[in-house]
């Protein structure tokens, strides 16, 4: 960053932000717009149409030419539509205009997303309509600034199209269902419960020279070839170490940018593996905390290409080293400024905390299936039970302090003590003692309690967190629902909610494990306990329509029946359509790259055998190396024709289902098979004449 730039001055200097409404708009037009937002009424033409010219204006004066409306479809990235500001004259020339009508509605192309059946393509109108709740921006690019609009996406028959659409709905029915548990409580002066959010984002970055020269990584984002290099993460000396000046410079830019946007990138340090690195923003409301995370991912890639580097976000980019996800970090917080999910001092005396607490692990426990699913995606499935990622199986960390405090409530009836934290003593007297926590940390656990948050840490890094945080807020809204409409009912609410603590806590105890996440023994603990394990996503795409899902989502008005089966075939069509793209992308890397290049190599060892042994001399090393070359070459390119006839066929099942599964099963299968000897090949062919780089050219030349 120049260093005559101050953070202060830059930061949010692109968004459209509250401050900046209220120094732009005329007071009675802002707070009408304040209580639109507040109140979720209609906003009156008179005021859209004030507040899209300040916007207009305050987006030119920053070099913007062009708005647009900016939204979430199922793709799981974000989509925009430019226009010009302006309008014809009549006399030859234009003004610069943008109307209330503008700002609110925009008229993408409905049926050019996935939408699971919900647009055809003779069926095209669909809508974007301005999202309140989350501020305008620039974004600026070498071509130009463009004004951004945050909207919501639906067809014109009113089904959600998008991401954000059902989030928004999952945060109004948890904030419905929260005010009433709170309230039960006494703190009346409550008047909205938000789900706040924070998503640290880790990624890959590669030199871009090299990574044009991988056909894999284009395509598919990943490596679908590449032995091991000499040496990966196994001393551990890449995380948190120095962070090399060219990453640096990168970084610095990156940050200047979220900045710009009003993203609170706050921590930045090198990962576990080579050439892997992370950002962690500050917390926001989920739905901005969302359009961040957007923001982010966009950036990051961006910003890459300026350094002549590409951000990689899949969630395996190179087998055998760690992967990359996004710790999803959830709460609940008042208005008042206060998080439901800190226990306090004394938790086991704050039976507020200790029932939400309660109701989140019955809703983890009884909607676990639904959880796996929203952090389901084809990269995570290479990702999900090794390498510093949780395993596929759902299960809760809380640690000692609070496995302790409701121990006492099963075994006793009642809590009586909270464990505290002891003084920290390293025995210098240079290093001031502190108070340490009162409970370790689980980086293998997938659902993890870290003081007063959830950190759900499934989610893959290509995924927008859209999908987990509507899952979350509902699956809560849903057992806040059940303890409200008990505590309604009692005479005395204290002991009710005593008595329901413990029964629920009793009930859903198997869903906590405070151990190692990898180990085998969990797995097979995790069967006795009967916890499902649902290792890949076509396996989790069908619990979006299970009987309980159906009624769950229904019940709060957050996605109907319709919606979901949308979602569903969206599901497997994006997995089949994911792993068609990698198989045929290995079946051109062997044809075209591999085997010519195996050939070249074999004809120079065997002409190399014919003239050694022509000069009298043992060749027995070379014929090895031929041999082995020969055998491997025969093992990919049988390899190649069976993965070459299980796409043909896994391409012609007409049902979407089917075609997942038979991608799944018959092609991903086959594409291991041709992998196993072109890796093998590698590590015996003249790196002269390996025809793309290799790990350690990709993870160490950055």
């Amino acid at each position: 960053m120049d260093k005559g730039i101050k953070i202060t001055d830059i930061f949010a200097s692109n968004v459209f932000d509250d401050a900046t409404m209220r120094e732009r708009l005329p007071k009675r037009i802002y707070q009408e717009l304040k209580n639109s937002m507040k109140e979720g009424v209609e906003l009156d033409k008179h005021v859209a149409d004030v507040v899209a010219n300040a916007m207009k204006d305050w987006a030119i004066e920053k070099g913007a030419t062009h708005y647009s409306h900016w939204f979430q479809p199922l793709t799981g990235y974000t989509a925009e539509k430019h226009d010009a500001f302006i309008t014809p004259t009549g006399d030859g020339g234009v003004i610069l205009e943008f109307s209330g009508k503008e700002l609110i509605k925009g008229e993408p192309d409905g049926s050019s997303f996935p939408s699971g059946g919900l647009r055809s393509t003779f069926e095209a109108r669909g809508y974007t309509a301005w999202d309140l709740s989350s501020p305008a921006f620039i974004h600026e690019a070498p071509s130009g600034a463009v004004l951004c609009i945050p909207t919501v996406f639906f067809s014109y028959t009113g089904e959600a199209l998008d991401k954000k659409t059902p989030l928004l709905r999952s945060m109004e029915a948890i904030n419905k269902q929260a005010l009433r548990v709170v309230h039960l409580f006494g703190r009346t002066d409550v008047t909205k419960v938000t789900t706040s959010v924070g998503a640290e984002q880790e990624y890959f970055l590669v030199d871009k020279d090299l990574y044009m020269k991988r056909h894999d990584l284009i395509f598919a984002g990943r490596t679908l070839f590449g032995a091991p290099a000499p040496k990966g993460q196994e001393m551990d000396d890449h995380y948190f170490g120095i962070i090399k000046e060219r990453i640096a410079a990168y970084m610095n830019d990156l940050n200047v940018e979220l900045w710009k946007l009003g993203v609170t990138a706050k921590t930045q340090h090198n990962e576990v593996a080579p050439a892997q690195h992370e950002l962690a923003p500050v917390y926001a409301t989920t739905n901005i905390a969302t359009d961040h995370n957007q923001l982010v991912m966009e950036a990051m890639k961006r910003v890459a290409l300026r350094h002549n580097l590409v951000c990689l976000l899949h969630e395996k980019p190179f087998d055998g080293v760690n992967g990359s996800g996004k710790h999803n970090n959830w709460s609940l917080i008042t208005d008042t400024g206060v998080n439901l999910l800190d226990p306090g001092k004394t938790p086991h005396e704050n039976r507020q905390f200790l029932l939400i607490l309660a109701a989140i692990l019955k809703a983890v426990d009884e909607y676990a299936p639904l959880l796996r699913e929203s952090a389901a995606n084809p990269g995570n499935d290479h990702r999900l039970g090794a390498n510093e990622a949780p395993p596929a199986i759902i299960s809760v960390f809380l640690g000692e302090q609070l496995e302790d405090v409701l121990n006492q409530l099963c075994e006793k009836g009642e809590a009586t003590s909270s464990k505290e934290g002891t003084e920290s003593n390293i025995g210098l007297a240079t290093v001031p003692n502190f108070r340490m926590d009162a409970t370790d940390r689980n980086r293998t656990s997938p659902f993890a309690f870290t003081g007063n948050k959830f950190e759900f840490r499934m989610v893959g890094s290509s995924a927008s967190i859209a999908d987990a945080n509507i899952v979350l807020n509902t699956i809560v809204a849903e057992t806040l629902r059940q303890a409200a409409d008990i505590l309604e009912a009692a005479d005395d609410v204290e002991m009710a909610a005593h008595d329901l603590i413990k029964k629920w806590v009793s009930e859903h105890i198997r869903i906590i494990f405070n151990g190692n996440g990898y180990s085998k023994e969990w797995v097979e603990e995790a069967v006795r306990r009967g916890l499902p394990n649902i290792t890949n996503m076509v396996d989790a795409a069908g619990y979006l329509t299970s009987p309980e899902s159906v009624e769950l989502f229904q019940r709060h008005n957050v996605l109907t029946e319709i919606e979901l089966r949308a979602r569903e075939e969206v599901a497997y069509e994006t997995y089949a359509k994911a792993i068609n793209i990698e198989a045929r992308t290995m079946i051109d890397m062997a044809k075209k790259e591999i085997i010519p290049a195996v050939i070249k190599y074999t004809t120079t060892v065997a002409d190399s055998i014919h003239g050694v042994e022509a000069a009298g001399y043992d060749a027995s090393v070379q014929r090895i190396v031929m041999a082995d070359c020969s055998k491997y070459l025969k093992e990919m390119n049988d390899a190649l024709i069976k993965l070459q006839h299980n796409v043909r066929r896994a391409a012609s099942l007409e049902h979407f289902k089917d075609r997942a599964v038979a991608y799944r099963d018959e092609v991903c299968t086959a594409m291991e098979e041709l992998r196993r000897p072109a890796d093998a090949l590698e590590l015996i062919v003249d790196a002269k004449e390996w025809p793309f780089p290799t790990y350690g050219d990709l993870m160490f030349n950055v």
